[in-house]
């Protein structure tokens, strides 16, 4: 069995977001076998991130690094530096889903039910009805402020838009996503089924 999704929730992707093309790089000092602190000195000193000041660098480069530990996998580790795009952002977005549990249960539990069901409406509603049930099941999400979950609502949908199952922030209706064959193995790999769902694989 797969020990993912974390047990407990956060709101980090606030501030984290699908952060893809920093992944890119990050992915290559942390397969070099580069420590979190040299990588970060060395992607500060060289403005790597493009960043307009170094202040957001060194919390991107753990979050970076945190999202790779979590997605366990060497191969997929590798594709994610080195794939071409398309097949990096669905890598990256499940390693985003083993490492947030906010971010699997909306991608298993909307997106997957919904891919399922073959139901491609998609609106406002479908968030503020998960984050209903979140807040109703778990005290740390009843915790959060409201702007704390606009904020995550916001970044949620970024993600759909950045894998294409959404086009734009205004959408209604989800494009059924195609899962490269590569991520597929991965997921099948860490014994992680249960996500298929999220990325409309049903074989």
């Amino acid at each position: 069995m797969s020990k993912f999704p974390p047990a407990e929730y956060n709101g980090t992707i606030t501030a984290e977001q699908f952060l893809f093309y920093e992944i890119r790089i990050a992915s290559k000092f942390y397969l070099d076998g580069v420590s979190v602190e040299d990588a970060t000195s060395e992607i500060k000193s060289n403005n790597l991130f493009q960043y307009p000041t170094e202040r957001l660098v060194s919390r991107m480069v753990k979050s970076c690094y945190k999202r790779l530990d979590a997605l366990d996998n060497a191969s997929l580790r590798e594709k994610l530096a080195h794939a071409p795009v398309a097949i990096a952002k669905q890598i990256n977005l499940y390693a985003m889903m083993r490492y947030n549990r906010v971010v699997w249960d909306f991608m298993v539990r909307v997106i997957g039910e919904k891919f399922a069901s073959q139901d491609f409406d998609f609106s406002q509603k479908d968030l503020n009805v998960f984050f209903s049930h979140l807040q109703a099941q778990d005290d740390t999400v009843a915790g959060w402020t409201d702007k704390t979950i606009t904020k995550i609502k916001q970044v949620l949908k970024k993600l759909l838009i950045e894998v294409e199952i959404l086009d734009t922030p205004r959408s209604t209706r989800l494009n059924p996503l195609f899962l490269c064959e590569e991520l597929e193995q991965g997921i099948r790999e860490n014994n992680d089924t249960q996500a298929l769902a999220a990325f409309n694989c049903f074989r």
